[in-house]
């Protein structure tokens, strides 16, 4: 949902700059092809977003077009060229995954002698363990933790559908410290600001690079990796297919609809490969160079 609303903002206001149209006066005759085409090249070279955030807003646009072809059949021609606008093609890049050792930097950097620091160290605690997107885990209230038997954290994911999983004992023991200090209402949020509101979705992205610059320090292969919040669930991610988790419970565990999103993980970790390679046979095929059996084939070789 916020993917949507975000586009839509910085589409109107790139209209609203282009045209001087204020944005409550926009109509279609606005938001035509051209426009729209000229938006996303926007996006690409005056704001420097990749290929793929270009796809995403041209996504979130698509459905909104998809929806107003049933309700103005009047626009049913500019409509048709916006929905025409292609994707654009893009090399996906190897997926950016923390090891142990760069997760253990990470949580070591937090400084817990503070109230902000103890909030930023059970956010960070559990999102490597979970996987969690940002937004479920700026979402997340006091109650949507159960601490006891079957431990487990509740959120809300895409499609307005609820996803629970498992915690582990470690991640119970961080958790319970940070709940008691809270002492919050059920339904006031897990990870609040100063202000009792959540924490955006910037001000987690915030922390995270702000203690992976502090870990370098003690970790120097953090120093060539740029660390975001999905790097996290990266990691969660990549942790589940180490331990031989099959991809159907990892899609699972991830909030996937399907276990295609899954297999960038699988084809991202080098051990299952050399697994694979471990057990094959090789061929019994001495090695050497072809020898002719009879004078007769030889000849013929040597035509």
């Amino acid at each position: 949902m916020a993917a949507y609303r975000d586009t839509f903002r910085v589409l109107v206001a790139f209209v609203h700059h282009r045209s001087g149209t204020a944005p409550s006066e926009l109509g279609f005759e606005h938001l035509d092809a051209a426009t729209i085409a000229a938006f996303l090249d926007h996006l690409e070279h005056e704001r420097g977003n990749s290929v793929r955030t270009r796809n995403t807003r041209l996504a979130a646009i698509r459905s909104f077009y998809r929806y107003a072809a049933f309700q103005h059949l009047e626009h049913a021609d500019l409509i048709a060229r916006v929905l025409a606008i292609p994707a654009k093609r893009f090399d996906r890049p190897e997926v950016s995954v923390l090891t142990h050792q760069e997760i253990d930097a990470l949580l070591d950097a937090v400084d817990r002698s503070h109230w902000v620091g103890r909030r930023d160290h059970t956010l960070l605690t559990l999102a490597i363990q979970t996987g969690l997107r940002v937004s479920e885990l700026t979402g997340l209230r006091c109650h949507d933790l159960l601490l006891d038997s079957g431990a487990h954290v509740r959120c809300l994911v895409k499609g307005r559908k609820t996803r629970s999983t498992p915690l582990t004992a470690h991640t119970v023991a961080v958790v319970k410290v940070w709940i008691n200090e809270r002492n919050g209402q059920a339904a006031d949020p897990l990870f609040p600001t100063a202000r009792e509101t959540p924490l955006s979705r910037d001000a987690v992205a915030l922390l995270v690079a702000k203690y992976t610059n502090i870990a370098q320090a003690n970790c120097p292969s953090l120093r060539s990796k740029t660390v975001s919040p999905h790097v996290l669930r990266h990691s969660a991610a990549m942790a589940l297919v180490s331990a031989g988790v099959e991809p159907t419970v990892i899609a699972l565990w991830l909030g996937h609809e399907t276990t295609r999103s899954t297999d960038i993980y699988i084809h991202a970790d080098p051990a299952l490969k050399e697994q694979a390679i471990a057990r094959t046979t090789p061929p019994t095929t001495a090695p050497g160079r072809y020898r002719a059996p009879d004078t007769l084939l030889a000849f013929l070789d040597n035509l």
